[in-house]
């Protein structure tokens, strides 16, 4: 009996680890076909762009495509839907960022909780946003615009690339911080609004460092301060927002998640891949070409960036009352 009850519990045993084996097996294996990384917005955009590269690199470090499928629509929010209730097996991710922090506050009925719903894999890159002014425009520094801005209330229009965006939200945390009453005018894209910034329709805008950064450079724009914590290696001498705001801090940033349940040994070998890729320097480059900077980390430091910004534009778009 003895004999016959130690072998049922060596089979009960057995058992249990088997259901484990087939996920270890499919983990180590992994890739074994093209994984397809959805983005939220149009090609030629910044999130193509850096889905494009960390995806080439993926691919070259794990041995299979990594297809970028464009799904704009919603504010991404078409894009993150699909790739939460794609299958959690490794072959459907998404190039989130600093946008689906603010739709979850953003928009009020949305099918899914972008911070339950997905798992962090990696962070890949912070663009800054740099505040210009037209070179006519009086203020040439924070203080100075502030000190404007104060002076001629709701006077000074600040642009951005839509109503919701981060620019717009940088430009909100501005006004809060400050106490000064800017005027919001959305354009549909950072292009309309910097035409309307150099024809004096606005006077400042927050807008992404690699849309503003040539008229910064050829001087048909004035850079004031970039928004970011650290200054911009693109622009050196151009100081930040918290070097006269402390604390202020406002950016674009991407980062690959998955559904979330996919398994810990795919997120830690993506993650792994991730991380070697933003190490190489020629990367580094390539991503400082366009204005950003490599924000590799673990998941669960992705995690908590992602779970620290929808707290805090949460704060912003309720005070506000920005509405989509």
């Amino acid at each position: 009996m003895m004999h016959t009850r130690r072998q049922f519990l060596n089979l009960g045993g057995a058992a249990a680890v088997l259901p484990l084996l087939p996920s270890l097996a499919w983990a180590e294996h992994y890739p074994a076909r093209p994984v397809r990384v959805l983005v939220g917005f149009a090609a030629g955009g910044n999130f193509d762009l850096v889905a494009r590269l960390i995806g080439q690199s993926l691919s070259e470090r794990l041995g299979q495509q990594f297809v970028i499928e464009n799904r704009p629509g919603a504010g991404s929010n078409l894009a993150t839907e699909a790739a939460i209730r794609a299958p959690s097996d490794g072959y459907t991710l998404l190039l989130g960022g600093a946008v689906n922090t603010i739709n979850a506050t953003l928009f009020e009925k949305l099918s899914f909780d972008f911070v339950k719903d997905i798992a962090p894999i990696s962070g890949v890159v912070r663009f800054p946003n740099v505040v210009t002014v037209s070179q006519s425009f009086p203020a040439k520094t924070i203080p100075a615009l502030i000190a404007y801005a104060k002076e001629h209330p709701a006077k000074v229009n600040h642009g951005s690339s839509g109503n919701g965006t981060t620019q717009h939200l940088a430009g909100e945390l501005f006004k809060m911080m400050t106490g000064v009453n800017l005027t919001h005018v959305p354009y549909r894209g950072a292009s309309q609004a910097i035409t309307d910034l150099l024809g004096g329709q606005v006077q400042v805008l927050f807008e992404p460092l690699p849309a503003s950064i040539e008229h910064v450079k050829s001087g048909k724009l004035h850079a004031l301060a970039v928004t970011t914590a650290k200054r911009s290696e693109a622009l050196p001498d151009v100081p930040t927002v918290s070097e006269f705001l402390p604390g202020y801090e406002a950016s674009g940033w991407n980062g690959l998640c998955a559904p979330r349940t996919t398994s810990a040994d795919i997120i830690g070998k993506l993650n792994s891949a991730a991380t070697s890729s933003l190490a190489d320097p020629k990367m580094k480059g390539r991503f400082a070409d366009l204005g950003a900077v490599t924000i590799a980390g673990s998941p669960d430091e992705f995690g908590k960036l992602i779970a620290s910004e929808t707290e805090k534009w949460a704060r912003v778009i309720r005070a506000a009352n920005v509405k989509v």
